[in-house]
């Protein structure tokens, strides 16, 4: 035990001065120094459809593989760890907190329950070091990319959180597609002392200044929130950059807070679909129907304060938030989405007992199929679950 938790130290130790090219051959490294004949760090592309290898001098790790068909895949989907037949061989999912990065494959003549916990502890490091690079290394990046971006995809991409966060008391987990062509919606997901702050931004149309609409609302809402604003506050905020500098545009909002401890749902929503409330596999219809207030841009929320809502969960219910361009998909022959194949997705997924992020991506796999994999308008789901226990542990990830 000495010798990997020294292995594991030195690997933290070389880490400040790594580079992104560097990462996976020095922890390749160090697996080889915990008796390991081969590793290899995986990660997910953008739509989370195949998971890459980052460089290696091996050309036997220059590959991808489908994350819905192979052994990877099943480790990544699942979370959990995955070993070949013949033993020598296993997939260990690489999480950052709740965030889904990718797997960490390694190899041995004999893969023993003691020698899999460590590779544990190297999968947790590797994902680590894999965040604390990805944010200054360009390869990083673009591993995860199959296609250019166009400049206010990038823009909004460059705002938004980790798309999974989560404690023991609740889980938020987020997909936004068309991943490479993003225009007008963005989303933000964040723990404070209470609990969980939650929004979903929709500006009007598909283009830069639809993104840099959505990127100030954005940098409005985190700076009225940091600074001890209200939900009222962050929504005349965003209101008044709007009414100011993008007068053209319009934007619908849903801005929410989540209690934890007590279970307590506070939203606002200005011009936005009604999120959905899911609760024991089926969706209560019309529990959090409310009046809207007017979408934002126009300042009338300035002088007229937006109304706050509010609904008392029950622990393991999940807050579906969307925007229209989810509902609103229509396939090749005219069909449209709709929420009941948007809920029934989700609940089908959570039946199968998929955590949050692997609901969504499913989901996100279904709307692609029905649009022939064209989405013509941004679609932005958030699926929050409050899933709190006596004993302080999770119900379950997800």
């Amino acid at each position: 035990m000495a010798a990997f938790e020294g292995v594991l130290a030195d690997l933290l130790a070389r880490s400040p001065l790594l580079s992104g090219r560097e990462l996976a051959t020095a922890v390749y490294e160090a697996g080889r120094s915990m008796g390991l004949t081969d590793s290899a760090m995986y990660v997910a592309d953008l739509q989370q459809i195949r998971l890459i290898a980052l460089p290696l001098p091996l050309a036997e790790n220059q590959r991808t593989l489908d994350i819905d068909t192979s052994l990877a895949g099943l480790a990544y989907r699942t979370e959990t760890v995955q070993q070949s037949r013949d033993g020598a061989t296993a997939w260990l999912p690489m999480i950052d907190g709740a965030e889904r990065l990718g797997v960490l494959k390694v190899t041995a003549p004999a893969l023993d329950a003691a020698l899999l916990e460590s590779c544990a502890a190297l999968a947790g490091m590797a994902a680590l070091l894999l965040v604390s690079q990805a944010s200054h290394s360009d390869l990083l990046v673009q591993a995860e990319r199959w296609r250019a971006m166009t400049v206010q995809a990038e823009l909004l991409w460059a705002f938004l959180p980790p798309r999974t966060i989560g404690t023991t008391e609740a889980t938020s987990s987020a997909v936004l597609e068309p991943a490479y062509d993003i225009g007008g919606d963005t989303f933000d997901h964040s723990l404070d002392g209470n609990g969980l702050h939650l929004t979903v931004l929709d500006s009007m149309g598909h283009d830069l200044a639809s993104g840099g609409a959505s990127a100030a609302g954005l940098a409005a809402c985190r700076a009225t929130r940091r600074s001890g604003g209200s939900l009222s506050d962050i929504v005349t905020s965003i209101d008044r950059i709007m009414a100011d500098w993008f007068t053209d545009r319009l934007m619908t909002a849903v801005v929410a807070h989540l209690d934890t401890a007590g279970g307590v749902l506070t939203w606002i929503n200005c011009g936005h679909p009604a999120p959905l409330l899911i609760r024991a596999g089926r969706v209560v219809r019309n529990a959090l129907e409310r009046e809207p207030d007017l979408p934002l841009g126009w300042g009338f929320l300035l002088a007229s304060p937006p109304t706050e809502h509010r609904q008392r969960l029950q622990p393991g219910d999940r807050i579906l938030m969307y925007s229209d361009g989810v509902t609103e998909a229509r396939s090749p022959d005219g069909d449209l989405y709709g929420e009941q194949r948007l809920a029934d997705t989700v609940i089908r997924a959570t039946a199968a007992g998929d955590p949050a992020p692997e609901a969504l991506r499913r989901l996100v796999q279904s709307l692609r199929h029905h649009q022939d994999h064209k989405l013509r308008d941004d679609a932005t789901i958030l699926l929050i679950e409050w899933h709190p226990t006596a004993s302080g542990e999770p119900a379950h990830r997800g």
